[in-house]
């Protein structure tokens, strides 16, 4: 007997929407900002905990805004493969898709506005920043996730804004290993979104989603996948070798192997399923290096 499909429920559908693997892009650069300021010698952990409700509230911005702005301009047509989205669904309305991602960026800048008031008010500048790429990544008259810009959002936004200013929220300064840490997360979450735009590749390209992708194609998309987390674990070699950190930094080699599966998949197929399962162990490659990195710090 063949087990029917599970019914398709408004939770099932949000839980889709929130896409839990790409939270680990807003974790993990707050868990290893937090640990390089207990490395630099006084955290304040309250703000260390509103920068990650900052981190995490983005994020899902972020996805509900990409949810609701592809199926607003046909990008999740019958042709898409990959986790479902709530704005085609139809079991969840469009509206609420959208609004539930104005309530994200709402509290998000709430949040970052708290903290800035505890920290510095100049950082107002950056959470302006922040929440205009966010909404602008899909949403707009000219949204750059569809001018093959997203990439580089991710990178600067979840990784040096995300691991800088942890550490600058929590130390009130600004250090050289919290650069080159925030530019080691950094690429793994533009790694993730790269393993997210391989799977999508075919369908966006039918779409006209351009994507950066779709503009340079699979093979050189493969290769900037492997460049950018062979990027990620030497950057902890680099720390260690400028002494920014003690050797024990590299213990992050012990997650190689979650990510080298993840690059390995991508190589090896353009299976859909089998890429959403190379993202889901980029994502906890993601967090496991920022632990490990973490735990080097602080040994």
């Amino acid at each position: 007997m063949i087990a029917s499909a599970p019914a398709l429920t408004p939770a099932r559908v949000w839980w889709s929407a929130v896409r839990p693997a790409t939270l680990a892009a807003s974790v993990a650069p707050v868990l290893a900002g937090t640990a390089i300021a207990v490395h630099s010698g006084g955290p304040r952990l309250g703000a260390g905990l509103l920068a990650l409700l900052v981190g995490i509230a983005m994020q899902l911005g972020v996805n509900f805004a990409n949810d609701y702005s592809d199926h607003a301009r046909g990008a999740d047509g019958p042709r898409r493969v990959g986790p479902l989205r709530a704005a085609s669904s139809g079991v969840v309305q469009p509206e609420a898709v959208r609004w539930a991602a104005i309530a994200a960026f709402g509290v998000a800048a709430i949040a970052g506005l708290l903290l800035s008031a505890i920290t510095d008010w100049r950082l107002l500048l950056v959470g302006v920043a922040c929440l205009l790429a966010g909404w602008l990544y899909t949403g707009g008259p000219r949204p750059y996730g569809y001018l093959g810009l997203g990439e580089v959002f991710v990178f600067v936004f979840f990784g040096l804004v995300a691991t800088v200013g942890t550490v600058y929220v929590e130390t009130l300064r600004l250090t050289p290993i919290s650069i080159l840490v925030g530019c080691a997360m950094g690429c793994l979450a533009t790694a993730i979104l790269v393993l997210n735009n391989l799977r999508d590749l075919d369908t966006d390209l039918a779409a006209g989603k351009l994507t950066l992708a779709t503009r340079i194609g699979r093979r050189r998309t493969l290769n900037l996948l492997l460049a950018l987390v062979c990027a990620a674990f030497a950057l902890p070699i680099a720390i260690a070798a400028f002494n920014l950190a003690s050797v024990t930094v590299v213990l992050v080699i012990v997650a190689i192997p979650i990510a080298a599966a993840a690059v390995r998949i991508a190589f090896a197929t353009t299976s859909a399923p089998a890429l959403v399962s190379a993202l889901k162990r980029m994502a906890i490659a993601e967090l496991a290096y920022a632990l490990l990195l973490s735990l080097g710090l602080l040994l």
